[in-house]
């Protein structure tokens, strides 16, 4: 039976406009900024000093459960703070104390070794524009070998071995920011320790550090990858890409790596949003959170465990298996999605085809406006022929497809006409979002009317991507990206 957790009242601070003022350690105090919320200073987060693989002393924080049983093996979780933070600031902006306390987990928080930034390899490119950065804001740059961070992991390592049981098979990574793009180097080069690694927001924001001549580079083989990306993450002043494309490299490259050949299965849930990949040597997750801006939410911890570490193991032979994770990673049971232009639809999970292609049409208002006109919606119309298919309604064309008819289970019947923008539901008329379009001897309707108003439905667009499910879902910027790329059969490649 899990142990139980609660959330501990906090004295908001609303009036900060840091991300980490310095009020915070030891207290209750919490800070709230779009999603990026902190909780009161855990008490039983320690703090300690020592030298670690360097010639000068580092800082880290423990935090050990209270239920933890020296005689059982247990989980270690290195969590990477975001850059100009600390550890204690990662443990209180996530919620891995509180999965420590649930799920018997041993989480290590350390401070990056120098100027709290974490020192990473980087091409010519980034040290160019590096050198033209404020100090204060300079990155720390080296190559692995004189890396005092990695140096760092490796000797806090050996240090917990021995200071507790620690299980080998289950040993992870979470970083943030400044931090994910040190534990991607990390899993990189050395993931053969670990079972899984996880980053929020940062990525590898240069993928050249990710292929080279059109071929990965990596030494520390696979390892299960989760990749998290708020909707307005925004990328460093430095970078060349954006957002979507180097997170599009980033899910390339470790899919690539873990043997992921095949269509993800997806699934949304409210502001959260899944793409799962079975791959051959490890599965990978590409996870977006709406509406949100760079950093982590309080709960990405949980949702990475529950849903990923809890139940991987890398064993002795070096294979990583899954034992069952506390949630299991499956898309939406009943989800319908598609794309201006694409006669492919997604629906449960797969791809099906439509007799004509979805079109994005746009309902204009020009009367009095002197030839000018305005936009006052724009919608996914699709073919009648495909709603009865995956709704499995019975309907009937007339006129060659100028006029339809769409018979529902509980008796009601719809009537929809070329040009017109109204519907005769039984012996009514009611307005649609915009008007019935004839293409390829099909009538075509708005999905998002049909989905909201006649079957109740969650109905969320983005860009040229409609996402429809039985459940409270919002479609954000990098998975309809993907979505698109999956429906018009775009090929996601890294860097060639």
């Amino acid at each position: 039976m899990e142990n139980k957790i609660t959330i501990l009242p906090g004295t908001p601070d609303d009036a900060n406009r840091e991300y980490l003022p310095e009020s915070i350690k030891g207290s209750d105090i919490v800070v709230n900024e779009n999603g990026n919320n902190s909780q009161p200073y855990p008490e039983r987060l320690l703090e300690f000093h020592g030298i670690m693989g360097n010639e000068t002393e580092d800082e880290w924080y423990e935090y050990v459960p209270e239920c933890y049983d020296p005689s059982k093996k247990t989980p270690l979780v290195f969590a990477m703070h975001g850059g100009l933070m600390t550890g204690w600031g990662q443990a209180v902006y996530t919620s891995w104390t509180m999965i420590a306390e649930r799920d018997n987990v041993i989480v290590v928080f350390p401070n990056a070794h120098t100027r709290r930034l974490w020192t990473l390899e980087a091409t010519e490119v980034e040290r160019k524009a590096d050198e033209q950065m404020p100090d204060d804001i300079k990155q720390n740059l080296a190559d692995n070998a004189s890396n005092p961070d990695i140096k760092l992991v490796f000797a806090l390592l050996a240090y917990l071995k021995k200071k507790y049981n620690i299980d080998e098979e289950r040993i992870f990574m979470q970083g943030m920011s400044n931090g994910n793009m040190f534990t991607s180097q990390f899993a990189r080069y050395f993931g053969n320790i670990l079972a899984a690694a996880s980053g929020a927001g940062g990525g590898t924001p240069n993928p050249r550090l990710l292929y080279q001549n059109g071929k990965l580079k990596n030494e520390g083989g696979p390892v299960g990858m989760w990749t998290s990306i708020p909707e307005k993450n925004g990328c460093p002043p430095w970078c060349e890409f954006e957002d979507r494309l180097i997170y599009q490299y980033t899910r390339t490259y470790w899919n690539e790596l873990n043997g992921c050949t095949s269509d993800p299965e997806i699934s949304i849930i409210g502001e959260d949003a899944f793409a799962f990949y079975k791959g051959e040597k490890a599965d990978t997750v590409f996870f977006e959170i709406k509406n949100r801006d760079h950093g982590q939410t309080l709960d990405e911890a949980a949702i990475v465990w529950d849903y990923y570490f809890s139940g991987l193991r890398r064993k002795p032979d070096g294979s990583i298996v899954d034992e069952g994770s506390r949630l299991p990673r499956k898309g939406d049971a009943f989800a319908i999605a598609v794309s201006d232009g694409s006669a492919a639809a997604w629906v449960a999970n797969k791809r099906v085809q439509m007799k004509t292609p979805a079109i994005k049409w746009q309902k204009l208002k020009y009367h009095g406006l002197n030839g000018g006109q305005k936009v006052r919606g724009e919608y996914i119309c699709v073919p009648i022929s495909f709603i009865a298919q995956v709704f499995g309604l019975e309907y009937t064309y007339e006129k060659d497809g100028a006029v339809a008819w769409l018979y529902l289970k509980d008796k009601r019947e719809l009537q929809f006409a070329r040009g017109s923008i109204g519907c005769i539901i039984d012996n009514d008329i009611r307005c649609m979002y915009c008007e019935a379009l004839h293409r390829d001897g099909e009538l075509c309707i708005s999905f998002e009317w049909f989905a909201r108003y006649i079957a109740n439905l969650c109905a969320s667009k983005c860009e040229d991507v409609l996402y429809v499910t039985d459940h409270h879902a919002e479609l954000g910027e990098n998975m309809a990206f993907l979505i698109h790329n999956l429906l018009h059969d775009v090929q996601e490649k890294g860097l060639q």
